[in-house]
């Protein structure tokens, strides 16, 4: 099986596990959180280079306040238990997005410094993160540093994922047909794979099957 180097995955479906369940929202997220734990460490055996995981949008700051507060506990949470797995793991971890905001900044930032050396897999999550304000971004640094002439190569060295491939594949889980801001650029031919799996349900085979899929797929690149 042909392995993409690197996949994105816009991880939806939380809080409709929950409701389906009768639980609340929370719960559908905490379960979400087991759902990247397992994907993490089936990306890494199976010799993905780098995953991308969409985990707080910008748009998401206009959910509630209690679920935004909950979504940050989870993250600390996620951080104190797993550093040391992710370390061992050498998964080096990366942060696409403005995390200033984000109350877990100091824990982020201390992840990514003491995994920093890593070699194995690149792990992006993507906090507080839009494509089209990624996009505002970078123009509005070209601009302050003078640059005249851009091509796509140097437009590129000023996203969040200067040096990256661009993803190869781009799953979304839930069914639902959209792209939601996510790597506008950098998916200009990702494959996309989309399937009605809610994300807390979605294992090591739907990853798989994904990759499947997307190993049937002839990549053109606009030529014939």
């Amino acid at each position: 099986m042909n392995i993409p180097k690197h996949v994105a995955i816009i991880m939806d479906g939380n809080g409709r596990w929950a409701k389906m369940r009768g639980l609340p929202r929370p719960m559908g997220h905490r379960a979400g959180i087991r759902t990247v734990k397992k994907i993490i460490k089936c990306a890494s055996e199976i010799g993905i280079n780098i995953l991308t995981l969409y985990a707080f949008s910008t748009e998401n700051w206009a959910r509630p306040k209690g679920e935004i507060k909950t979504l940050m506990t989870l993250l600390k949470q996620f951080i104190k238990k797993e550093a040391v797995a992710l370390k061992k793991n050498n998964v080096k971890v990366n942060v696409l997005g403005e995390i200033s905001p984000i109350p877990a900044r100091a824990e982020v930032e201390k992840l990514i410094e003491e995994t920093k050396e890593n070699t194995g897999l690149l792990l992006n999550i993507a906090l507080n993160y839009g494509a089209r304000q990624e996009i505002i971004r970078a123009v509005n640094k070209i601009i302050a540093e003078g640059i005249k002439n851009v091509d796509e190569e140097t437009f590129a060295d000023y996203l969040y994922t200067k040096g990256m491939s661009d993803p190869e594949l781009l799953i979304r889980t839930s069914g639902e047909m959209r792209i939601s801001n996510f790597l506008l650029w950098q998916i200009a031919y990702s494959e996309i794979y989309v399937t009605k799996t809610l994300w807390p349900d979605f294992e090591k085979k739907d990853l798989l099957e994904a990759i499947s899929d997307y190993n049937k797929r002839e990549r053109r690149f606009g030529g014939i």
